[in-house]
């Protein structure tokens, strides 16, 4: 399984058109050969009926967008820990704001990641939220204001605060958890301020995935950090 280094650049697919079947793998493909040529990680979260396609054919991370706070057994229709392992995953996003848990279900949800040897990134919206989740011990923080998603106006320029206090409450528990910035990501300068401002990589989506050219855009965000 690839491993993950910081810098990191993880891309959320989400349920673009554009990141749906073949097109999710030649995205990924082409964030596999950015990686390739920056020496930057940069990892992707395909839909889960595409997970295992993509990770059997790049060379790159591959996230789930989700897992549930579940054990195998009767639980139809929910997304179980180890067959996301199973279809070659390194680690899931839980908690997305367009996926949200309760917090005793985030709690379980970082507990079976663990188990199931998948790294843990759980989403914020706010730094409220910082200290008592970094408390649950998750590998990866990420802080995304929910009302700059899709937007294009990167948190790291219109509430850099945001992004400051999070590291701080994170690194405060816990130095080892990484973290990490989303929202409105969508050029090289974005990712630039986010590393600038303490976190060690970026969560980005629609920037990238809805791009004219994704293969430039993430060449534009690795070259931010290889040369600033």
């Amino acid at each position: 399984m690839a491993k993950i280094r910081l810098p990191f650049i993880l891309v959320n697919f989400k349920t673009y058109i554009e990141a749906t079947g073949r097109k999710a793998l030649e995205l990924a493909k082409k964030a596999e050969k950015v990686s390739l040529e920056t020496e930057v990680c940069i990892g992707v979260a395909p839909q889960f009926v595409d997970l295992r396609m993509i990770t059997e054919e790049v060379s790159i991370p591959v996230f789930a967008q989700h897992i549930d706070p579940i054990t195998p057994g009767r639980c139809t229709g929910s997304i179980l820990p180890e067959a996301v392992h199973e279809a070659g995953a390194v680690g899931t996003i839980i908690n997305h704001s367009e996926k949200r848990l309760k917090f005793h279900e985030i709690a379980k949800a970082v507990e079976r990641a663990h188990e199931c040897d998948l790294t843990s990134l759980v989403c914020i919206g706010t730094p409220r939220l910082a200290k008592r989740i970094a408390n649950l011990n998750p590998d990866m923080v990420a802080v995304e204001p929910p009302e700059l998603i899709a937007t294009g106006i990167a948190v790291s320029k219109a509430k850099p605060e945001v992004v400051t206090k999070t590291v701080e409450k994170v690194k405060g528990v816990n130095p080892k958890i990484i973290v990490l910035c989303g929202a409105g990501v969508s050029q090289g300068e974005d990712v630039a301020t986010a590393i600038k401002l303490g976190t060690e990589g970026v969560l980005v989506a629609s920037g990238v995935v809805k791009a004219k050219n994704p293969y430039r855009v993430l060449l534009e965000f690795a070259e931010s950090i290889t040369k600033p």
